[in-house]
């Protein structure tokens, strides 16, 4: 786990709240019978399989204190709870993916090997780039492109996603992510 993909969360902490919350979909859940999505108590910053975290994106002050209200209700609306799949998707990127979209303002760029960020239903098959920066088609994750400001280019086959950033020169490819300038 870790090699060819990654595994996405996010983070909250409201102000004056005693602990961070997590919200993330894990796919065992269902296996027992709950919500692949899980709202709870949990380090922000934690591995995932040995595997150092990497935070994406942060919010802080207002701009956090106006996110973190539509993030958990984007989470609490997840509309794949009750399913789970590592390819194409639905999956733990989907989530993500879904509940940036909710706040435009974290800018949220998840990496190219964040397989299931490009799931998208067929009803709903334009939408907004998971950053809110530009604009994504996706055929269930399976073909599609995604044309946004901190995106880049990127072109989705069959779960792989390859593209190019613009503003910060990099490569985006499948298994590795980001290859190029580091984002500031």
């Amino acid at each position: 786990r870790g090699i060819f993909g990654v595994h996405t969360w996010i983070a909250v902490k409201p102000a004056g709240a005693p602990a961070w919350q997590r919200l993330e979909v894990i796919g065992w859940r269902l296996y027992r019978g709950g919500s692949a999505v899980s709202i709870t108590s949990g380090v922000p910053d934690a591995y995932w399989y040995g595997n150092r975290p990497l935070l994406l994106a942060e919010l802080r002050g207002a701009a956090a204190a106006d996110a973190i209200p539509r993030l958990l209700d984007a989470a609490r609306r997840y509309p794949y709870a009750d399913r789970y799949r590592v390819w194409p998707g639905p999956n733990s990127n989907t989530f993500v993916a879904h509940v940036a979209r909710e706040a435009p303002g974290l800018r949220l760029d998840l990496p190219a090997n964040a397989v299931g960020k490009d799931y998208l239903p067929l009803t709903s098959a334009i939408a907004s780039a998971p950053s809110g920066t530009g604009a994504q088609l996706s055929v269930l994750g399976l073909a599609g492109v995604i044309v946004a400001a901190e995106e880049g280019i990127e072109l989705n086959l069959l779960g792989l996603s390859f593209g190019i950033d613009i503003a910060r020169p990099a490569l985006r490819l499948p298994g590795l992510g980001r290859v190029g300038l580091a984002k500031p």
